[in-house]
């Protein structure tokens, strides 16, 4: 029996907030009237609940108080079992699901979670976050949250070991260590979030449209449950601590636990702006002109490039003039992950990347200048340079194998030689350089 793979990175978020079902869109849209005027009228409740949780101060009453009203915007919070809570535990570790999981722990229990990412200011104020600073050092940081759980009468820390919101339905993040170097015993807890129609949380949305989407919804259910207090074993170094921890965690949800990271999501998000979907014509687009450029991700829009993505697109150009054969998102896919337009232009001639080559028609500049008539030469070596057309690139594909590892060598130098001689004839030609038999016939002259 084969085991299962496990889950690719790209399955462990949403990336499109509507349903893709006929039904459920249908009913969304007849609900969108109604969901807009409740929208508003929580939009008005919820300025007066930050205001109570404002005013009144951090104890039991508040809590329970701002859990009620929150309920009136949509945020109906349960949790299974609360005798489970360890009140002298100092560290929680959840899984992340949503931009507001810290405040829907906080209704149940006194805690803090630290800023780690974003400015500091009155908006992470607002939302509950606590500023300690070293945002940029992790070291530092761990170094102040050590220093803050060993106060006496502080509230516990909340921490998010997997650094990222994931959908909840399929996998968990990799958790980061750092979370574990804090205190030697933690409080597991598991979330779980339900929202009908729409989902709970989309890549790349800010915490204000997900405040504004979840005013939308009649409700957002989450549920917490409490698990028991786990401890650092004896020769058990943080990161099998941490690895152990995530796998019970995800036991108890009903997950798996993956090798995947934050950055693994970033990188997959980077490469995907990328990458366009292929056509379904190859000689005409189906897109009408003046739109926007497509990508392959739903949801997400490439209209506004970083300078990143500029950065590529240029890297990529000039890839392009060298061996205008390979196609153009093949050249940005191996740029994203080589940052250098030599690594490239050298995988590509030797193979390491594969591709279908594409169709060089003659350049726009060769054409005017063969059918344009020539000046007078001002010596006898412009009399005798004409300008050629760039020899056709030989292909990069080869349909047979060569059984020795002798005649694969040559096979794969002969194409190498044939790509660099066809990239050296569009250099000289582009830039108008005199070859090597013009140079030899100026000498004789």
């Amino acid at each position: 029996m084969e085991a299962t793979p496990p889950p690719r990175v790209e399955n462990l978020f949403d990336f499109r907030r509507l349903p893709t079902d006929g039904l459920i869109l249908t009913l969304l849209l007849l609900y969108a009237p109604f969901g807009i005027c409740l929208m508003l009228l929580r939009i008005f409740i919820g300025i007066h609940v930050f205001l109570v949780s404002s005013a009144l101060p951090d104890n039991f009453l508040r809590r329970v108080i701002v859990r009620a009203m929150c309920s009136v915007l949509g945020m109906i919070v349960s949790q299974t079992d609360p005798k489970q809570r360890d009140k002298n535990v100092k560290t929680y570790l959840a899984n992340h699901v949503t931009q507001f999981d810290h405040n829907v722990l906080s209704f149940l229990a006194p805690c803090h979670t630290p800023l780690l990412e974003g400015r500091a200011g009155f908006v992470s104020w607002a939302r509950g976050y606590m500023e300690l600073g070293w945002i940029e050092s992790r070291t530092r940081l761990v170094e102040t949250l050590r220093g803050y759980n060993s106060l006496e009468g502080e509230r516990t820390l909340l921490l998010f070991p997997e650094d990222e919101m994931t959908n909840g339905k399929v996998g968990l993040l990799k958790f980061s260590s750092w979370a574990f170097s804090i205190n030697s015993t933690i409080q597991p807890v598991v979330l779980t979030v339900k929202r009908p129609f729409i989902a709970v949380s989309v890549v790349e949305s800010s915490w204000l449209a997900e405040l504004l989407w979840m005013f939308f919804i009649p409700f957002t259910i989450y549920q917490v449950r409490w698990l028991p207090s786990m401890s650092l074993m004896e020769g058990e170094s943080e990161e099998d601590f941490a690895v152990r921890v995530q796998e019970h965690l995800a036991m108890e949800l009903g997950i798996v636990s993956t090798h995947h990271t934050k950055s693994d999501k970033l990188e997959y998000l980077k490469r995907m702006k990328h990458v366009a979907p292929p056509e379904t014509n190859s000689g005409t687009s189906s897109r009408p002109s003046g739109a926007r450029p497509r990508t392959f991700l739903p949801g997400l829009s490439i209209s506004s490039l970083s300078a990143e993505d500029i950065r590529i697109a240029g890297m990529a150009k000039q890839v392009k003039e060298v061996l205008p054969h390979i196609p153009i998102n093949v050249i940005k896919m191996d740029l994203v992950s080589t940052k250098c337009v030599d690594t490239t232009i050298t995988n590509m001639l030797e193979g390491r990347v594969e591709f279908s080559p594409e169709e060089v028609s003659a350049s726009p500049s060769s054409c005017s200048l063969s059918n344009t008539p020539h000046a007078a030469p001002h010596n006898l070596a412009a009399a005798h340079k004409v300008p050629t057309a760039a020899p056709a690139p030989k292909t990069v594909s080869k349909t047979t194998f060569e059984k020795s590892p002798v005649d694969r060598h040559l096979s794969l130098q002969e194409r190498k030689d044939a790509l660099y001689a066809y990239a050296k004839r569009r250099y000289i030609d582009k830039h108008d350089l005199p070859t090597e038999s013009e140079e030899s016939l100026d000498q004789e002259h």
